[in-house]
């Protein structure tokens, strides 16, 4: 553990500021360390170098922090999530973010029912199966798509706007079917449609308590809190609340991951919350996280994609990924008024998956519902569609202005 986590750390950190300087996000290095490090470069280079960095003694401790790293990391997307962008960009918002949900969900589910029969681990269910790879290609990193935004020089123009309101509804959609995939594939929704319907029903009792009775009271806790600079207390107190959602999912049957991510987006956006999640964003993100994208690395093996069937099935992946996101989008752009280089961003921007994608991808492989060549085939899906973001979008704006 001591030699591991540093090493795994810093690798993630000289990663993220080589891409950086390639003009890519940081997740893009972080994921690529995660890869090499995994079955697909040193465990296939130097197999004994890989098993005594990452023993396997070591790996669930690993995931352990890897995994509290990312309660914290979701608590915070639902934290920056704006319900505030959704207003005043009425037909452009509604267009975009509308098509670049359902039309990729409905190519999504006909490529996963192509892909049942060869692709689908023994026992799983075609309907589980079918919408958990429609919403893994549906999905947009909210997160990522912030820091390339602000990168870009577009965070506050039209585009970038528009573009983070679409990114915040397809999260919560995004987000919401993944809970059902859960409660379909987990031990509570396994067995029946009423132990589905239950799940369902406590996870609609869950979300309104949370947001007619705890969003108040977290309102009121924070006015008397008061001041921007958090003591120990609010650290404990915002930490404490994210642990109690998430373990409150985890029990209902749904991912404590949802919790974590329903906590964020109730807790008030003010001072002392800020800068408590400032905190915790300063040590969680850089030292925690990187042990989750080590985690998916340890489970992407490119030498699973054996034979030409395997890599045409990637392929269509990939493609089908980048019609259903930057096709509709682009399209539901143009249709909505926009002009046609805004539109092509605007697409190329909600085509951005980076970490979120590999969340999902997680909880898909843990419940069993994918097996580990199609993990494979759409964590390299992430990685190509989150790196051709930023140098489209440098194109794009080199040809035309600013995205004003």
């Amino acid at each position: 553990m001591l030699v591991a986590v540093p090493v795994v750390v810093l690798a993630c950190g000289v990663a993220g500021a080589v891409v950086r300087r390639l003009g890519q996000p940081a997740v893009v290095g972080e994921i690529l360390v995660g890869i090499v490090l995994g079955p697909s470069l040193l465990g296939w280079l130097w197999p004994d170098a890989s098993r005594w960095l990452l023993p396997g003694e070591v790996l669930p401790y690993l995931g352990v922090l890897g995994n509290l790293g990312l309660l914290v990391f979701m608590f915070l997307v639902g934290l920056e999530l704006d319900a505030g962008l959704l207003r005043g960009r009425g037909r452009a918002v509604v267009a975009v973010s509308q098509a670049s949900l359902w039309v990729p969900l409905g190519l999504g589910a006909l490529l996963a029912a192509a892909m049942y029969g060869s692709l689908a681990p023994e026992g799983v269910r075609r309907a589980e199966f079918v919408l958990f790879v429609a919403v893994a290609l549906s999905v947009t990193a909210f997160p990522v798509l912030a820091r390339i935004l602000a990168d870009q020089g577009l965070h506050g123009t039209p585009v970038g706007t528009v573009a983070m309101a679409c990114a915040a509804v397809a999260d919560v959609v995004a987000w919401s079917l993944l809970a059902v995939v859960v409660a379909m594939a987990g031990p509570v929704g396994a067995g029946s449609g009423r132990g589905f319907a239950g799940t369902a029903g406590l996870t609609g009792v869950f979300l309104a308590v949370m947001w007619w009775g705890v969003r108040p009271l977290l309102a009121r806790a924070v006015e008397r809190w008061g001041g921007s600079r958090p003591g120990p207390g609010a650290v404990v107190a915002v930490c404490s609340g994210l642990c109690l959602a998430a373990y409150t999912t985890e029990v209902i049957g749904v991912h404590a991951l949802f919790g974590a991510f329903v906590f964020g987006a109730v807790l008030p956006r003010v001072g002392v919350v800020e800068a408590a999640a400032g905190r915790m964003r300063e040590f969680a993100v850089p030292v925690l996280l990187p042990l989750f994208f080590v985690g998916s690395g340890l489970k992407t093996d490119v030498g699973l994609l054996r034979g030409g069937d395997a890599w045409w099935w990637a392929l269509a992946v990939l493609g089908v990924a980048v019609a259903g996101k930057w096709g509709a989008g682009a399209g539901a752009a143009v249709l909505a008024g926009l002009p046609a280089r805004d539109a092509v961003m605007l697409g190329a921007l909600m085509n951005c998956r980076g970490v979120t994608e590999l969340v999902v991808l997680n909880v898909g492989l843990g419940l069993g519902v994918i097996g580990g060549e199609l993990f494979t085939m759409l964590v390299l899906m992430a990685l190509v569609t989150t790196g051709i973001t930023g140098p489209v979008v440098r194109g794009l704006r080199g040809r035309g202005g600013d995205g004003r």
